[in-house]
């Protein structure tokens, strides 16, 4: 008799203290649901698209209502993409477009912002009220407006900015705020999305003549495109990449249930710079109503690059264009195993069973 081997789980779950004491309580529903947060990280959010599609397309269906969905960078746009076609299809094309784009270490900035927005004008173009007015979903783009020299796209004062953020966040994160200052937009109807912490806020309005703008800004790596300027009703400036404060949104979620976080990893790092640094930890009380669902290092392991599609694929020595094609399409495709057993989960309600402390 032939004994099947059980395949080791392709999920890593984690829970807020708050989160795990509901979910053993009453289980994981829907209705619970009125957060999900969308982490900064390229590619890396496209590789989870089975687990969007299980959530946005199956399990939160069961139970519409208003959500925020809070991104930035890619967290943003993978948002955007999902308001503005639906999930199935919405997470479809973001991958598709993502996947087929091609760049070269040679490119310039204004090169590359060419592509971004050419990618994003095909994503959302004639969709943007809809992402405004969405029926459930509030949708809120993270982004910063640099200080001082950081405002700046020459490579001097670039260098010199990012020097002093390096130097002064690994004395504290809150020092941050020297250089750069964290901008919110959202659209004017529904509950409104605050956050009071070290950094001064922004709030901007998102509506149908700016919204293209938030989200390009919102994924604007400094030093790889220019920062996102002249954007219609909002003060003069320059925008960057929301991840630089917000890399992985460890922010006072106003969630009165649980936040449901579909994450291409099973930590939350605050920001962009906070890589750097392994003690620098997300604040357990921001997180205590967060489900932090994320691939397992099993689950990767089994990539056909033993990991989530990367920026860095792009230019990789010994992978050319189609074959990276071809592997982020399989990881891709894979990715529907993410979703497949969140499903399995939540029809069995075994969440307990698997459960680790965030």
């Amino acid at each position: 008799m032939q004994i099947l081997k059980k395949q080791p789980p392709a999920l890593n779950i984690r829970a807020g203290h708050l989160a795990r004491q509901l979910i053993e309580k009453e289980g994981l529903h829907a209705s619970q649901v009125d957060t999900l947060p969308g982490a900064a990280g390229g590619p890396k959010g496209i590789g989870i698209q089975g687990l969007d599609q299980a959530i946005f397309g199956n399990f939160l269906a069961q139970s519409p209502q208003r959500r925020t969905v809070i991104g930035s960078s890619i967290g943003s746009w993978r948002f955007a993409s999902i308001l503005a076609w639906e999930a199935k299809d919405g997470t479809e094309k973001l991958s598709d477009l993502y996947t087929n784009l091609h760049f070269t270490n040679k490119m310039s900035r204004e090169e590359v912002g060419d592509i971004c927005r050419n990618m994003l004008l095909e994503l959302i173009q004639g969709k943007e009220q809809q992402l405004v007015e969405h029926p459930n979903y509030h949708l809120t783009v993270l982004s910063v407006k640099s200080q001082h020299i950081f405002q700046s796209d020459k490579a001097l004062p670039l260098l010199a900015s990012v020097a002093g953020i390096v130097s002064s966040n690994a004395i504290a994160r809150k020092h941050n705020r020297l250089f750069m200052q964290r901008v919110i937009s959202q659209p004017n109807i529904g509950e409104q999305f605050k956050v009071e912490d070290d950094f001064v806020t922004h709030y901007q309005t998102l509506n149908h003549d700016n919204i293209l703008a938030w989200l390009m800004a919102s994924a604007s790596i400094p030093g790889v495109m220019s920062a996102v300027r002249n954007i219609p009703n909002a003060p003069q400036g320059s925008y960057r990449d929301g991840g630089l404060i917000d890399y992985h949104i460890d922010l006072p979620f106003q969630s009165k249930g649980i936040v449901l976080y579909p994450h291409f990893t099973d930590s939350i790092t605050p920001g962009w710079f906070d890589k750097m640094l392994k003690n620098r930890k997300s604040n357990p009380e921001n997180q205590a109503r967060t489900l932090l669902l994320s691939p397992s290092q099993e689950y990767l392991a089994s990539l056909p690059l033993g990991r989530l599609p990367d920026r860095k694929d792009f230019t990789l020595k010994g992978l050319d264009q189609s074959k990276r094609i071809q592997l982020w399409k399989q990881s891709i495709s894979e990715s529907q195993r993410l979703g497949d057993e969140f499903l399995e989960m939540i029809e069995k309600q075994n969440f307990a069973e698997f459960m680790y402390d965030l």
